[in-house]
């Protein structure tokens, strides 16, 4: 099984998604007007005003924290370390360049997941890639395709990998058996997803918040206790990823070919930015303002703070700790706790163990909400079908545990590349629209107005998007955020 996930993964990587996620990207940053850049203070003013939502929907801050949940886990503390010691240095700044073009890519998906949203059974809207496929596309089997790969990537594969980076942290932290870690972890996680998407919503809204901020406090520190060290880690990074640091050893072309991919692979699958994911959470909530292009907004700023903050603070530890050795093998947690235990003491280790639980764990109730609504995109309104996958994803939380991380960390690779590539053809097709809607958005925005979206403005779009959900009725306010 090891080889054929090389086989697979050497051939993504290696020839396919490197190029197609750089190049989605730049042609999205390019048609939008290099739109991060240019509005990067706007997406904190949309932030500021979403937590308004409706009976039909979560508020977009709850969207927001959702899909932090799913962005910001293993990807962000154990990744890192795995970036770092597969790809050397070098490998982090293509995490960068590849969250920074893939901002645009986010705004993109997202926006097309709230304009073919749907009401959902339990009251909350459901959308994502699968149903701008059908609905805007035509194209049902795509939807179904790409449903497939999330299901298997998100619902089962990904929260394996969660799962594995706790049980692996508590037992360094505190020598506590893994099985019965993911025991605890099974029941704790049945408790949420049984309790469907507005209990993992309120969640998620509840530690996402305060988890990050903890961490983020504990690596400024770190930081500022090795401010002397800094230029050179930085230097470091930036020598590595061209090669510089290996030109005098030879083989550049092969070190800057493994940092680029790894430093995409891992970035990916942090971000999520183009891998249609994060869409599933845009999708449910009403935005404001009430536009599909605001929650594009909203998104963006989800791959900033996740890549650009979060997995550079972890970054920052582990290379001004002095621990990160080239060529070494180890646990990625275990390292990121290493390098913090030795900064702070000891107490590093069991803070990272339990910052990794709560990143971890709100990642694995956010990761079943996605794959849940393409459950329901397949199967429809089956019961028995939810529940069956229930205790698939349950079971996939005990299976992380007893696993070894190597064939856990392929398997991800491999489920999140496939459905990144149906995604990524998606939105092309559908870019059209994306530029339409945010050209429309930035209208209103540049007239004073609230931007609003009208259907009758986009009267190519009447027939594929579901009616009620966008009316008419609401009249554009002149309001500025």
């Amino acid at each position: 099984m090891t080889d054929l996930l090389g086989l697979v993964n050497g051939l993504l990587w290696g020839s396919i998604l490197v190029y197609l996620l750089v190049g989605v990207g730049v042609f999205f940053t390019v048609r939008l007007g290099f739109i991060q850049f240019r509005h990067f203070g706007h997406m904190f003013s949309v932030l500021k005003h979403s937590r308004k939502a409706d009976k039909d929907g979560i508020s977009s801050f709850q969207a927001f924290c959702t899909s932090l949940a799913a962005r910001v886990g293993t990807g962000n503390m154990a990744g890192v370390a795995v970036a770092l010691m597969v790809g050397g240095p070098g490998a982090i700044f293509w995490m960068w360049l590849i969250a920074m073009v893939g901002m645009a890519t986010a705004f993109a998906e997202s926006t097309l997941a709230q304009l073919y949203k749907t009401p959902g059974e339990d009251g909350v809207y459901r959308g994502g890639p699968a149903y701008y496929m059908e609905k805007g596309l035509g194209m049902r089997w795509m939807g179904t395709l790409f449903s497939v790969f999330l299901i298997i990537a998100f619902g089962l594969v990904f929260n394996a990998v969660q799962s594995n980076s706790i049980a692996a942290a508590m037992h360094t932290a505190f020598h506590w058996d893994k099985t019965m870690v993911g025991v605890v972890l099974v029941l704790l996680s049945g408790f949420v997803i049984f309790g469907g998407i507005r209990k993992i919503a309120r969640t998620a809204e509840l530690l996402v918040p305060i988890m990050a901020i903890f961490y983020l406090v504990l690596a400024v520190f770190v930081i500022i206790m090795n401010l002397d060290k800094v230029p050179a880690a930085f230097e470091l990074i930036f020598k590595s990823a061209f090669g510089l640091q290996e030109a005098a050893a030879g083989g550049v072309g092969y070190a800057v070919m493994n940092a680029i991919k790894t430093g995409v692979a891992r970035g990916l699958f942090s971000n999520e930015a183009g891998m249609g994911s994060a869409p599933n959470a845009a999708a449910a909530a009403t935005p404001y303002p009430p536009h599909p292009a605001s929650q594009g907004y909203v998104q963006m700023l989800g791959v900033f703070v996740d890549t650009i903050v979060i997995c550079t603070a972890t970054v920052s530890i582990i290379l001004l700790s002095g621990e990160y050795v080239p060529g070494m093998q180890m646990d990625g947690i275990v390292l990121t706790q290493n390098a913090l235990s030795s900064q702070v003491g000891e107490w590093g280790k069991t803070f990272v163990a339990i910052a990794i639980f709560f990143f971890a764990f709100t990642s694995i109730i956010a990761n079943y909400s996605y794959a849940e609504g393409n459950i329901v995109f397949i199967f429809k309104k089956s019961q028995h079908a939810k529940n069956i996958f229930r205790v698939m994803v349950l079971g996939m939380v005990m299976f992380g545990v007893v696993k070894d991380a190597p064939t856990i960390w392929a398997l991800a690779d491999a489920s999140m590349g496939l459905m990144a590539i149906v995604n990524l053809v998606a939105i092309i097709l559908l870019s059209g629209i994306v530029i339409k809607l945010a050209k429309d958005y930035n209208k209103q925005l540049d007239e004073g107005k609230l931007p609003t979206f009208d259907a009758n403005d986009f009267p190519e779009l009447k027939s594929q998007i579901e009616p009620g959900v966008w009316g008419t009725e609401k009249k554009k306010e002149s309001a500025k955020l």
